[in-house]
């Protein structure tokens, strides 16, 4: 099977609505806002994107795991109307395993489908800072999914989740790109460790900027079904 996307984790990314609006730290440099502006699009609309696009995976005919809406987010109020569709899709694709990252846990509850949880879908947070964690990951707890994880990343300070269960992976990273913030080695240290201690798998990605990712910290873990 081929993978398409630059997601280390993933072996495809699908779009099928594009644009997003910052709403917290973890934004500030969203690499999906410069793309936008390059190409003369205003990246805080949100777009339906076009059937080809919106209806890629009815096209994948291998297993393979999907990353959703790298462009937006999938629980954006905006895609109210467009998320049925997508829901569908996946319901179709039962060979396939989708990963919904968001930064609006508050906005998921509402708008799960009534067959929720879906078995391939899994649901996730991202917790760039402590604040976020202490909101986002808390109300990631409260629904059930067929596996839930969180991503701290960009990771701009420690992170402290061990008081969080029921948590199966955590994705960790620095910030990348013009104008990156920085992040401490001994940040993700303790986040390996914590994983370590829960028993929950850790899936190092990068350091900050283009600095190396020291051997101790070279840990990839995976969920089983990828």
């Amino acid at each position: 099977m081929g993978k398409d996307t630059g997601i280390d984790w993933a072996d495809h990314t699908w779009n099928p609505w594009q644009g997003c609006r910052k709403v917290s730290a973890g934004c500030a440099n969203c690499y999906m806002y410069r793309d936008k502006k390059r190409f003369g699009q205003d990246p805080a609309t949100v777009i339906r994107s076009k059937p080809r696009t919106f209806s890629f995976p009815l096209r994948l005919k291998e297993p393979g795991v999907v990353f959703v809406c790298s462009w937006s987010d999938f629980f954006i109020e905006d895609a109210d109307e467009w998320r049925s569709d997508a829901w569908e899709i996946m319901r179709k694709t039962p060979h396939l395993t989708y990963q919904l990252l968001t930064k609006r846990p508050e906005n998921i509850k509402e708008r799960l489908p009534e067959d929720w949880p879906l078995k391939n879908v899994w649901l996730g947070v991202t917790a760039e800072n402590q604040e976020q964690a202490d909101y986002r990951i808390p109300a990631l707890q409260e629904i059930p999914a067929a596996l839930r994880f969180v991503s701290v990343e960009p990771m701009l300070e420690r992170v402290v989740i061990h008081n969080h269960t029921g948590l199966s992976w955590v994705i960790c990273g620095g910030e990348s790109g013009y104008g990156f913030r920085p992040m401490e080695e001994r940040w993700a240290e303790s986040l390996l460790h914590q994983c370590c201690a829960m028993g929950t798998l850790f899936f190092m990605k990068q350091m900050a900027g283009k600095k190396p990712i020291p051997e101790h910290l070279q840990c990839r873990e995976l969920p089983i079904s990828i």
